[in-house]
C-alpha cells in the first residue's frame, strides 16, 4: 500500500489537555449536529452481489449525518480479477469484527454499523434499522471529535465534553479516504461493468489510545497529502474491534 509508509513513519501524536484557540478552524460537523452513524461496507470488485451495495453506500454518503466508508477486501482476488482498491488490512478488520462478535460471519457485501451490527450491505432498510438500534447506546455522537487544519498540521480534539457514563478507553484510528473511484472491471464475476466506489479507505491505522480524558492529536499535514486522497477520517473504537463511540470525517485542503 502506497500510503502505509508515510502514515506509520511520519505520524507523531501530541496529547494534552484540550484548550480552544481563536485560530482553530473546524471543518467537521458542528458541535450541535454530531454524526449519528459510521457505516463500513466490506466490498469487492470480484463479487457479483456487491455493485448494488456500492450504490447504496453512495446514497448513504449523501446524508451529512452519516460517515459512509468503503473498505475493499482482497479474499475474492482468486476468482479471476484482482481488486484494484483491496487491502489485506480491510480483510483483517472484517475478520476481527466477526471474531469480536463471535459469529464468524464474513461475506461481501457486508456492512458493519457503528462497529456493532453486521447487515447485508445491499439492503438500505437493514442498514437504517441497525443505525436506529445502535444509536441508542453507541455511535459517533457519544464522544466528541473535533477536527481543524492549520498551515502545517492536522489537529483533533477528542472527548473535551464527556458524558456522565462515558467509556474510559478507546483505540484512535486514522484513515485517509479517496472520495470516488471508477473502475472498469475486465474479468471475474463483474466482467464488463464500470463500478463507482465512494469514500474508499486507502489506509486505516491505529495511532493512539484515548483513556477517558480530553486529549489533542496533532499530525504533520504533509504526511497526509497523497495523490487521490481528499478526506481524513478519525474513529474512536472500544478495544480494536468494538463499538464506535466517536468519529469525524472532513475534507483536506
Amino acid at each position: 500500500m502506497r500510503f502505509r509508509k508515510p502514515l506509520l513513519t511520519c505520524l507523531a501524536i501530541v496529547a494534552c489537555s484540550f484548550s480552544a484557540s481563536a485560530q482553530e478552524v473546524s471543518v467537521g460537523e458542528p458541535a450541535d449536529q454530531p454524526f449519528k452513524a459510521v457505516i463500513e461496507l466490506f466490498t469487492s470488485q470480484g463479487c457479483s452481489s456487491c455493485p448494488p451495495a456500492d450504490a447504496v453506500l453512495k446514497t448513504l454518503s449523501e446524508d451529512p449525518s452519516i460517515i459512509a466508508l468503503s473498505l475493499p477486501v482482497d479474499y475474492w482476488n482468486y476468482l479471476g480479477w484482482k481488486d484494484t482498491f483491496a487491502s489485506p488490512r480491510n480483510s483483517d478488520r472484517q475478520r476481527n469484527y466477526a471474531r469480536a462478535r463471535g459469529d464468524g460471519a464474513i461475506y461481501t457485501p457486508q456492512v458493519v454499523v457503528n462497529g456493532l451490527i453486521p447487515v447485508n450491505g445491499a439492503s438500505k432498510s437493514e442498514i437504517e434499522h441497525a443505525i436506529a438500534e445502535t444509536s441508542k447506546t453507541v455511535g459517533p455522537q457519544q464522544i466528541s471529535v473535533r477536527f481543524w487544519q492549520e498551515r502545517n498540521t492536522l489537529n483533533f480534539a477528542l472527548g473535551q465534553e464527556l458524558p456522565e457514563h462515558a467509556p474510559r478507553e478507546a483505540t484512535i484510528w486514522l484513515g485517509v479516504v479517496q472520495m470516488s473511484g471508477e473502475v472498469q472491471i475486465k474479468a471475474g464475476e463483474n466482467a464488463g461493468q464500470n463500478v463507482t466506489y465512494t469514500n474508499i479507505v486507502r489506509e486505516l491505522t491505529p495511532v493512539g489510545i484515548w483513556k477517558g480524558q480530553a486529549m489533542r492529536v496533532q499530525l504533520p499535514r504533509a504526511a497526509m497529502m497523497q495523490a487521490d486522497v481528499q478526506k481524513v477520517v478519525v474513529l474512536m473504537q472500544e478495544g480494536r474491534s468494538g463499538p464506535i463511540i466517536g468519529a469525524t470525517m472532513a475534507g483536506l485542503w
